[in-house]
């Protein structure tokens, strides 16, 4: 369950340690023990897992990860800047932007010429290593389900509807930016303002709303493909995934990638290096969509998978996703998430 939390929440979810004995068994490292750490924000540990496994018995470098949420991990790194303790910071935008803008990341040396370069950071100070996409979910009992945006405003969904709050939210976050994209910003505020009234109140947590809507609690709220798709996996929800519709019956997301990069300071910066190589390498990227259940970074991948339902490509089969300048994003973003605090009384 992820937890996709506020830039100015300053907790840290507890420790998960990822890594194989000592020394490892491969020739291509240091094999001399090391252990680099992972700051990453949370939902990606059950890939992970195997994936740092293969990773130590490559190079005899272990690895040790920190989950947390998305603005949780980028503000500790921010913290312990007089004593870095991350070797490998990972988290969605625009908090990776920031956390680029605020000089904690180093440039990382990866090859990124197959991923496209409008998700790569100047000097590949970041880059995607799992790509996602916005979504929602309803539960079977709402009859009918919403199939647009504007379905979400009937009366029935009253008290019934929860989504993540902006600003407070990586998913959040998406939903105003995409409806900024749709609608403009006043037609954004002007939908939220009216949604508002079925909204049952903020939320920090975009994972705590999965639970809600496959128990019923909840008819409707949003997520992420990759969250969803896992919780249906391995929590066996019952909720069912879609993206809305514009009233011309166009479905379009917004890409909420994962996204590495190294720190600036880290202990272990050659390491983790070799490591965000590693994630992003074919062989790594071909485990993404069967095993991450999110959509591989590199082109040449993307499109193959599975099309079976609950996977990625069926989720997002004829939907628009849409990449925006999370720059120009985040320049706008206080800004804008003050008028949505004005418009919306939270």
């Amino acid at each position: 369950m992820k937890l996709r939390t506020t830039l100015s929440v300053m907790a840290v979810a507890a420790v998960a340690t990822m890594s194989a004995a000592c020394g490892g068994t491969g020739s291509s490292g240091s094999g001399d023990g090391t252990t680099l750490t992972v700051y990453s924000a949370d939902g990606l540990a059950g890939w992970y897992e195997p994936t740092f496994k293969k990773f130590t018995e490559q190079t005899g470098i272990n690895v040790n990860l920190v989950e947390a949420g998305s603005g949780e991990v980028v503000s500790r790194v921010e913290k312990e800047q007089s004593n870095p303790q991350a070797d490998l910071l990972v988290t969605l935008p625009p908090f990776i932007q920031r956390a680029a803008q605020s000089n904690l990341l180093q440039p990382s040396g990866a090859d990124t010429s197959g991923i496209a370069a409008d998700q790569v950071g100047p000097d590949g100070t970041f880059v995607p290593i799992v790509d996602n996409a916005l979504s929602f979910i309803v539960n079977p009992g709402a009859d009918p389900a919403p199939v647009t945006w504007d379905d979400l405003l009937k009366p029935e969904f009253k008290g019934k509807l929860q989504y993540s709050t902006p600003g407070q939210a990586g998913d959040g976050t998406a939903v105003l930016v995409l409806l900024q994209h749709l609608r403009g910003k006043p037609g954004a505020l002007e939908y939220l303002k009216a949604l508002q009234a079925n909204n049952v109140g903020p939320s920090s947590s975009t994972g705590k709303l999965q639970p809600k809507v496959s128990n019923g609690e909840l008819l409707v709220a949003n997520g992420d493909v990759q969250m969803n798709l896992a919780s249906i996996k391995d929590d066996g929800s019952t909720f069912e995934i879609f993206i809305p519709a514009g009233a011309d019956g166009r479905r379009t997301s917004i890409s909420l990638p994962y996204v590495a990069g190294v720190t600036a300071g880290a202990p272990h910066a050659d390491d983790a290096k070799k490591l965000l190589a590693f994630l992003i390498s074919e062989d790594i990227q071909k485990t993404v969509a069967p095993d991450a259940l999110g959509i591989p970074v590199l082109e040449s991948l993307k499109g193959t998978g599975s099309t079976e339902p609950n996977t990625p490509l069926a989720v997002l089969d004829g939907v628009d996703v849409w990449v925006p300048d999370w720059d120009a994003v985040l320049a706008d973003l206080d800004a804008d998430l003050a008028e949505y605090q004005k418009a919306t009384g939270s």
